[in-house]
């Protein structure tokens, strides 16, 4: 047993709780197998476990993720809310026909996934915070900008080929369109989806774009919030679209081609130029998940006469405060695996009914080509290599007592590996080298193009690299913006397990595929779930990820030359025991956008006194963080 101590840190005030949890959610009953080449016994530190009783809620709203997740999302809609398309064969999908192609299991455990997200839906309090906030004596002060993170953006089409017509201004991601399309039209859905393999942008006659405005990024589907709450919020202390503002984006381009296609970073520095001068007011940027990494590649491009020609004190003189929301700052190992065989988490781990579900409309290999073929998925590829990630036998954020390090990403069991799949274990360096030395050459060409992976290691290669935009997405090569009076907030989740690592075996015999490799679901034991190694953070981005820039990379001077203040809040993963989507203290990936103190949190440095806001952690990060191989010069 292990206690942890949460507290409430707001001004002056503390207030304090302590909580006596088990240190881990899975069986150790079994011993690992002798013929596994290297056994995986970590000790995960656990700050919260998920009761018994509560069903595994499956969101996948990361990455695309499972068609699971998609679908579960979706069905929290009501049927009237479907949008009727100009198709005869899409009159009569309701609910019910969606049903009917689903697994019985599968059905049962979605309608009542729905009936509970319905209940806490009508009865959350909404407003509260704004409100309590305002009673306080807050009010709008500085302008804010949003910045959602992966896939929250809903995509709409806007082609006029004999293909897009039936789907002109219907939302292909992120509505029952989409749900229908796939269904219905699962070739048609994905040539719309995916992006030119060559080029990074549209195909021919296929014209998709982000949708705009805050109802971009509210809801996912209908009932299913993501921004909403903030929003909500936000507008019980006076905020509306006069001082507030949503910049989405279409999270499938690469970010250089964001600007090429979309103009996106022209039209988000013109926008924050306006509100700093109509307000008279700094503004306040907020991003969540991938949308951190946008806002540093941002910073980079503003500045720089390769981009927005902006000057070195830009941000300085525009920018008050950047909120940084549970941010991938060094990237996400799940990436890995969902380019590598179109899998992760949310996959390994579905019963039999559901991934047979998963499987009759998206197969593992077409998944992966979705993932590749999206080129802004892969920003999101580990950075850092083996000084963050760790190697064959350490890893900065192993356990005591752990028998096998973390740092071992990709293990094969001996006898069950075909002539398809490496004959050693890889790490985070060897899994990326695989991937490039194995995909298409022209899913390389976009990710050599567009990304890079190391570490700088002088001030003077920092430097070197602000002329280098393919560096701007990586913090661990480029530096902070030379903003003394910028302040960072960084908020992010932690306590709930999140993969780590994951055991691989070559394809079934007689499966038709050109994957050389998937992730062995069979293997349970120990620490390991279907193939899945657990670890530290936020259910889909790795403690090392979050943490480490805010609470060490950024405290050292070639990254942040000009002194920017960090502020650093762990937030306890502490779900309601039957709400489906965790409650007020939740601190899910996604999820953590609905919970009660990351909103008072926003609004406080919104309202111009984030400097009441005191750091607390909660995990081990610091120790981590001091353990990774990047060091001060």
């Amino acid at each position: 047993m292990a206690t942890t101590v949460r507290r409430r840190l707001v001004g002056k005030d503390m207030e304090c709780e302590t909580a006596s949890e088990t240190a881990s959610e899975t069986s150790t009953s079994r011993e690992p197998s002798p013929d596994i080449q290297h056994e995986v016994t970590p000790t995960v530190k656990i700050i919260h476990k998920r009761p018994k009783t509560r069903k595994r809620k499956t969101t996948a709203i990361f990455l695309l993720g499972s068609l699971f997740g998609i679908i579960a999302a979706g069905f929290f809609a009501k049927s009237n809310d479907l949008i009727d398309l100009p198709l005869p064969e899409f009159k009569e999908l309701s609910m019910d026909s969606l049903f009917e192609v689903l697994p019985a299991g599968f059905v049962k455990e979605m309608r009542d996934l729905v009936n509970g997200e319905r209940d806490f839906i009508e009865s959350d309090d909404a407003f509260s915070v704004g409100i309590k906030m305002r009673a306080e004596g807050l009010s709008a002060d500085h302008p804010i900008v949003m910045i959602p993170g992966v896939i929250s953006t809903g995509l709409e089409s806007w082609g006029t080929s004999e293909l897009s017509l039936p789907y002109f201004r219907k939302r292909l991601w992120g509505s029952w369109t989409m749900m229908r399309a796939l269904v219905m039209d699962k070739e048609g859905w994905k040539r719309h989806i995916m992006l030119d393999k060559t080029t990074g942008l549209d195909p021919p006659g296929i014209k998709l774009r982000a949708a705009q405005g805050f109802d971009a990024t509210d809801f996912f589907i209908t009932g299913y919030w993501i921004w909403n709450k903030i929003l909500e919020n936000l507008a019980s202390l006076g905020y509306d679209p006069t001082n507030s503002y949503t910049a989405a984006y279409d999270w499938r381009l690469s970010y250089a081609n964001l600007e090429v296609r979309d103009h996106y970073f022209s039209r988000l520095k013109s926008y924050i130029e306006q509100a700093h001068f109509l307000h008279e007011k700094k503004v306040v940027l907020t991003s969540h998940s991938m949308g951190s990494q946008v806002l540093f590649y941002f910073f980079h491009w503003v500045a720089s006469e390769k981009g927005g020609k902006g000057g070195q004190d830009w941000v300085e003189k525009h920018v008050d405060s950047w909120i940084n929301i549970s941010g991938c700052m060094l990237g996400a190992v799940k990436d890995v695996t969902a380019i590598l065989s179109g899998e992760m988490r949310d996959t390994a781990q579905m019963n039999a009914f559901a991934v047979y579900g998963l499987e009759k409309f998206l197969s593992k290999e077409e998944r992966s080509e979705i993932f590749r073929a999206m080129p802004g998925l892969s920003s999101m590829l580990p950075m850092g290599g083996n000084a963050i990630w760790g190697d064959l036998d350490w890893a900065p954020d192993d356990q005591p007592g752990q028998e096998h390090s973390y740092g071992s990403l990709l293990n094969f069991r001996a006898g069950q590996n075909g002539s398809t799949t490496p004959d050693r274990n890889l790490t985070i360096k060897d899994a990326m080298d695989y991937i490039l030395d194995t995909t298409d050459d022209w899913y390389r060409d976009q990710v050599r193009g567009s990304y890079s992976h190391g570490v700088a290691k002088t001030r003077k290669e920092v430097e070197a690299n602000e002329n280098d935009p393919r560096k701007w997405t990586n913090p661990l090569e480029t530096r902070l913006p030379l903003a003394p009076s910028l302040k960072i907030y960084c908020f992010y989740g932690v306590g709930k397990p999140t993969e780590r690592a994951y055991f691989y075996r070559a394809p079934d015999l007689g499966t038709i595929t050109h994957l050389n490799m998937t992730i062995d679901t069979t293997l349970t034991q120990g620490h390991i779930d279907h193939g899945v190694i657990l670890g530290e953070g936020d259910g889909t981005v790795n403690l090392m990820s979050l943490g480490y820039m805010c609470n060490k990379g950024w405290k050292m001077k070639r990254f942040n030359p000009a002194g920017s203040k960090i502020t650093v809040v762990e937030m306890p993963h502490e779900p309601e025991r039957f709400n489906p989507r965790g409650g007020p203290n939740t601190a899910d990936h996604v999820d953590i956008l609905g919970r009660q103190n990351l909103n008072e949190y926003i609004l406080r440095v919104a309202a111009g006194q984030g400097d009441t806001i005191q750091d607390f952690i909660a995990s081990n990060i610091l120790e981590y963080a001091e353990k990774a191989k990047v060091y001060d010069e």
